[in-house]
């Protein structure tokens, strides 16, 4: 269990409307702890529909700036509301896609372009939800250490943006870096922990998210500001979902353990949204063709497989490296393809029919894991109680420095 050396990291993963999994898990350990996520959990990380999950619960209150406006239930309600505006139903949706890229390489009639839309889904309706779930919180708000990954495609928006007034100045370029002119991952972080090595960056909750949860082939990316309090100064970003590259194995060596301070111990708790990685005959790998590798028929086969190799790659020996100090929830979605209460995997199924059976997905997962389940919940009751016990101790401390100088200027006097 915890003790006074532990430091909690949880790991919501991607998944659009499958992000309802994680939500139901964590509505029922706050439900069987009775208390909130921020209270017990130090570090909150994971791209897209997770960046959602762990922003949204380190949203505060506006009456009560110290505690947290949504408890993890609003977020079971928040998929169940908001999933349909979202993802409106658009059996179209692929086809016009398909039109689209067909008059690109063929006719180039723009006309075309404007009537097919490319194929997203209008970001406006995720816009307006996270805008009505965020209003104008910024990451440097959140109640507990917060990471949103979020991949910039635009190597160009490295330069620094001129701030009023800095007429006829040259922008400053990054140094010695590699990456400069080519697509890179970005961690945005507001670090609470001791040895926290740069303050928070000055973006917005909305536009983190928002570029955080940018789909490819779902929706555009998502263009926005940052400006950093240092040597960095302001970048601009044209951001994809950062489930492109983080995993959580990636956020570990990425973003979260530079920040760990000395003899301190790291658990981490990863909550899925169901394995979706399917595998793949020889021969249907070798008959689908340049083309059929990326498309949505075939399930989309090689952009998942991108998606999943790294984690695939570096899960075993990251396991080993953690040993008891991870607790994974999580199941395969395309074992049993043909049981009625397997949930689609694709990320944009918001109908009724499929958030019920995300719901049963989430109690068979829960059931499955029963004692892990309940040594998580004992776990971060345990760091809960530590924190509190650390505050008490601290103001102790306060107290007695406090009453030590008013002792001595009364002795003066």
């Amino acid at each position: 269990m915890s003790n006074n050396k532990d430091i909690i990291a949880l790991f919501n993963y991607g998944g659009g409307m499958r992000g309802l999994i994680p939500a139901h898990f964590m509505a029922k350990i706050e439900d069987v702890t009775g208390l909130r996520m921020v209270d017990m959990v130090d570090i909150f990380t994971g791209p897209s529909t997770g960046a959602i999950l762990n922003a949204a619960l380190n949203v505060p209150h506006p009456d009560h700036p110290d505690r947290p406006k949504y408890r993890a239930r609003h977020m079971v309600k928040f998929y169940e509301r908001e999933g349909l505006n979202i993802f409106p139903q658009d059996r179209f949706r692929e086809f016009r896609a398909l039109i689209h890229d067909f008059n690109n390489r063929t006719m180039k009639i723009n006309q075309l372009n404007a009537l097919f839309k490319k194929g997203h889904y209008d970001p406006a309706h995720l816009g307006h939800s996270l805008s009505a779930l965020f209003g104008d919180t910024k990451l440097s708000d959140s109640l507990q250490s917060l990471i949103i990954p979020v991949y910039n495609i635009d190597g160009e928006q490295l330069e620094v943006v001129e701030e009023a007034g800095e007429t006829g100045e040259t922008p400053v370029h990054t140094q010695n870096n590699f990456a400069d002119r080519g697509g890179h991952a970005v961690w945005l972080k507001n670090m609470k922990m001791e040895l926290r090595k740069r303050p928070a960056p000055d973006v917005s909750l909305f536009d983190a998210i928002q570029a955080s949860t940018a789909a490819p082939t779902y929706f555009p990316c998502h263009h926005f500001q940052v400006k950093y309090n240092d040597e960095r100064n302001t970048h601009e970003y044209s951001g994809i979902d950062g489930s492109i590259f983080d995993n959580p194995c990636i956020s570990y060596h990425g973003a979260i353990r530079q920040h760990i301070p000395e003899g301190r111990n790291l658990k981490m708790i990863m909550l899925g949204t169901g394995h979706t990685l399917r595998s793949i005959k020889k021969e249907d790998w070798n008959n689908y063709g340049g083309l059929g590798v990326v498309d949505p028929v075939n399930d989309l086969p090689l952009i998942n497989i991108l998606f999943h190799a790294s984690e695939t790659a570096l899960m075993e020996s990251f396991g080993e490296e953690m040993g008891k100090n991870l607790y994974v929830f999580n199941k395969s979605m395309v074992l049993d393809i043909n049981n009625l209460n397997t949930p689609n995997t694709q990320i944009d199924d918001a109908s009724p029919e499929n958030l019920a059976r995300l719901k049963v997905f989430f109690e068979e997962m829960l059931e499955d894991n029963k004692k892990q389940f309940d040594d998580v919940c004992h776990l971060l009751v345990s760091n809960r109680d530590r924190k509190e016990d650390d505050k008490r101790e601290q103001g102790t401390s306060l107290g007695k420095i406090l009453r030590h100088y008013i002792s001595r200027g009364e002795k003066r006097a």
